[in-house]
């Protein structure tokens, strides 16, 4: 890459971590990286059962809630549900505006309550998922879970 140097891979942009991470740690290696390592490897895609996840770590709670679910200690597991935060309406000029939703990434009843959870890592917690999660606090009594 024509001069480009990075000091970690934090530095590099996603789809070049994602490229850097196939080349040249394939699975075999990744599960013996480096614990800094496993942090940057926990960020990309990983595939359950024909599920794509968005991360290694959002894979590895969807087993544990399968394992969960089979105990029986959990019911109703729903992956990507979503949350409508505020309807859609159109404005005295006509101008339609469009439903604020958010899309967790599990949730699932525990006894009689409803448990809706988020794996998060610094990078995802961006503005939009503080404001949602205050959202989801106020209009439906849910504290997203992060994980």
């Amino acid at each position: 890459m024509s001069g480009l140097r990075f000091e970690s891979m934090a530095d590099m942009p996603p789809r070049m971590r994602e490229a850097y991470a196939k080349q040249v740690l394939p699975e075999a290696q990744a599960q013996q990286a480096a614990p800094h390592m496993r942090v940057f490897l926990d960020e990309f895609p990983a595939e359950r059962a024909g599920i794509r996840f968005d991360s290694q770590k959002e894979a590895r709670r969807y087993d544990e809630l399968m394992v969960m679910l089979r105990a029986g200690i959990i019911t109703d597991l729903r992956l990507q549900p979503q949350f409508t935060l505020q309807e859609s309406y159109i404005t005295e000029t006509g101008e339609r505006i469009r439903a604020v939703r958010y899309t967790a990434d599990f949730s699932y009843r525990f006894g009689n309550k409803l448990v809706v959870e988020d794996v998060k890592s610094a990078a995802t917690r961006t503005k939009e998922y503080l404001r949602n999660k205050k959202f989801m606090r106020s209009k439906f009594g849910i504290d997203i879970q992060e994980i």
